[in-house]
């Protein structure tokens, strides 16, 4: 995972993707709970589909697994978008093309350090203790 994460960027640029992040995943999170909660006659991929953005966005908002999340949202809106274009009134916090910029935004920037991807995969300070020779 080191790999993945090499900066996690501090002070006002990582803020500024905070913001980002908030912004994009609690459109997907209010979304995503309002068309679970009017499952009337929603088909199961639909549904299916609700599940996967409100998990997204709630990975978005906290900031874990952020660039794989960013890739696979950016993936299913485009996929939606394509395949099934009458599913795209039910998600536009997906399908529309300021979402998938957003998504493709955050894919290469990263969590910054306000994040739990900063806190779990983020650099470590390893401190050697003295060993006192007899």
């Amino acid at each position: 995972m080191q790999r993945w994460y090499r900066t996690f960027p501090q002070g006002l640029p990582g803020v500024g993707l905070l913001v980002l992040r908030i912004a994009i995943g609690a459109k997907l999170v209010s979304e995503a709970y309002s068309c679970i909660q009017g499952q009337h006659g929603l088909s199961p991929g639909i549904w299916l589909l609700s599940w996967l953005a409100l998990g997204i966005g709630a990975s978005f908002v906290l900031g874990f697994l952020t660039r794989l999340m960013a890739g696979v949202s950016a993936l299913a809106g485009a996929a939606i978008y394509v395949w099934h274009p009458a599913w795209a009134s039910f998600f536009l916090s997906l399908t529309s093309f300021e979402a998938i910029g957003m998504a493709l935004a955050i894919a290469p920037l990263g969590p910054g350090a306000i994040s739990l991807d900063a806190y779990f995969f983020g650099r470590r300070k390893i401190v050697i203790p003295l060993v006192a020779r007899p």
